[in-house]
């Protein structure tokens, strides 16, 4: 069994991360003398977030990472001992001391596949007592990643494959993990670059960023910059005063622009003068600290024009806040106008980025529910069709037709016989009252062998690889199932023999 060692290093024990319930279950199995019985757990998700047709499964790499750290510490023991009940046998804490994942096995979709209700992202087996304790640090772990990567699919798709997506959300995410995780899966769900550093040390998510309004508002204009000189890109000739060249070209610029040359803010343009000597190939305005069509556009214009000169090409310009559209629409004109006024075609192409809130409103509920117990399938049986689960320990497999799209999900129980390429197979579609047989042209197994008893199977793929599954994954889904607003649904079905299982219990329950 190969067993790769964590890029990253092997973490540390964490402190503990469960529900108190989690605690208080486990000490129940323990008094009950069930805490070495066999268990398997499945996480999955009932409906696709946002209001779509798929979702992406990610998170495994950290889940992995924590399982194979999993150790309660002595602090983590001692707080436990303080909440639950004081008459607690001192047993069960040095039981819970002895805990690890050595017999925990795992299986799960691939970090970056498609997901679809019902179907598991992970299954977890091993002791009841352990696994009932990862049940709510696994689903914290993969949730998160999941929605970050479906929702960041979701506007890759709105963007096109040739837009540049830039994730920039460090400063508003949910501490330094939380922002860890969102530019990590933000990248993997197809955004090019993050301005987390972080993330880039730790992740390899390629790093990007520009200028924020309190770099443009620190200059007054008064500043003078103690080497104002610039080189020509070329290399050849002397250094030009770059802030003196952006003056000259301001006074151009108002005038194609019917502005007076005082009304551009002095301190915007010497915080693009002072950023454009520090990154001569790399300068970028940020134009709506003060007016965008009054002081930040003939500020860029300015200092891009007179870098121009010199041989260097400004790299975009970003707005941050109004009518996002409209803004680029009318700085797009401008950028044409004053490209063919001045002489210079670069300056027609040069991106437009736009930031803000650039996102979807976003709500998915995960559950990660117990299916089998001591080897007997178990299921949540109650008055809301949508909350009972499926019984027994499964298998899943994607059909696919013979142009290599995707034709829906079959669920089973583990022991059957995996479904055959070119072989008629009898499955129940979700409400049906009769079955329907498909022909499918290519099985795919889904649920991969990836922990087994507490050693990894194969090595983790990196985050660029599992990045790529996304965009293959996506570029397999029909156009109906990929559409944002009321998309297809995709099926996920049963086979004959799940179905029946599921319509004992059923008859078993009732009254």
């Amino acid at each position: 069994m190969a067993a790769e060692q964590d890029p990253e290093g092997r973490a540390a024990a964490r402190p503990l991360l469960t529900d108190l319930y989690q605690a208080t279950m486990a000490l129940g199995y323990w008094r009950a003398g069930r805490a070495r019985d066999a268990a398997e757990f499945e996480l999955f998700f009932r409906r696709c977030p946002f209001g779509g047709a798929f979702a992406l499964a990610a998170g495994l790499r950290d889940c992995v990472r924590f399982l194979r750290a999993f150790r309660l510490r002595d602090a983590d023991v001692q707080f436990l001992a303080s909440v639950l009940p004081p008459d607690t046998d001192p047993a069960f804490f040095e039981h819970l001391r002895s805990l690890d994942c050595s017999e925990v096995t795992v299986r799960a979709l691939p970090e970056g596949s498609l997901a679809f209700p019902g179907v598991p992202l992970l299954q977890v087996s091993g002791p009841l007592l352990v696994v009932q304790l990862l049940e709510t640090p696994l689903l914290c772990l993969v949730s998160y990643a999941s929605l970050v990567a479906t929702n960041a699919a979701r506007l890759r798709l709105i963007a096109g494959p040739e837009k540049r997506l830039l994730e920039m959300g460090l400063r508003r995410a949910q501490g330094p993990d939380g922002g860890l995780t969102a530019s990590t899966y933000s990248y993997l769900g197809g955004f090019d670059s993050s301005s987390n550093v972080l993330a880039g040390q730790l992740r390899g998510v390629p790093v990007a960023g520009t200028l924020a309004h309190s770099f443009v508002t620190s200059f007054s204009g008064s500043e003078v910059p103690p080497d104002p000189m610039l080189a020509p890109a070329a290399g050849e000739g002397p250094g030009v005063d770059l802030a003196a060249k952006a003056q000259v070209w301001l006074e151009h610029v108002c005038a194609h622009l019917g502005l007076g040359v005082q009304e551009p803010h002095p301190g915007e343009r010497a915080a693009f003068v002072a950023y454009a000597l520090a990154f001569p190939r790399a300068f970028q305005g940020l134009l709506d600290s003060y007016s965008v069509r009054r002081s930040g556009l003939p500020n860029f214009l300015a200092v891009a024009l007179a870098l121009g000169e010199l041989g260097y090409r400004a790299v975009g310009v970003r707005l941050d806040s109004g009518d996002l559209l409209q803004q680029a629409q009318e700085i797009r004109k401008v950028f044409r106008a004053a490209a063919a006024q001045f002489q210079v075609p670069w300056l027609e192409s040069v991106p437009i980025a736009v930031s803000n809130n650039i996102d979807e409103e976003a709500l998915a509920r995960l559950a990660q529910e117990l299916v089998a117990v001591g080897g007997q399938p178990r299921m949540k049986l109650t008055e809301d069709p949508e909350k009972q689960t499926l019984p027994g320990s499964k298998a899943a497999f994607r059909l696919l037709g013979s142009d290599g799209s995707l034709l829906m999900d079959v669920l089973q129980l583990a022991e059957e016989p995996a479904p055959q390429a070119r072989q008629e197979l009898r499955v129940w579609p979700p409400g049906a009252q009769e079955p329907c047989t498909v022909r499918p042209a290519q099985v795919e197994p889904l649920l991969r062998l990836c922990l087994q008893q507490g050693q990894l199977c194969e090595p983790l793929p990196s985050l660029a690889e599992s990045r790529a599954l996304v965009q293959l994954s996506l570029s397999q889904l029909s156009p109906e199932h990929r559409r944002l607003q009321s998309p297809a649904q995709y099926q996920v079905v049963l086979s004959e023999r799940l179905q029946a299982l599921v319509n004992s219990l059923h008859a078993r329950a009732s009254p």
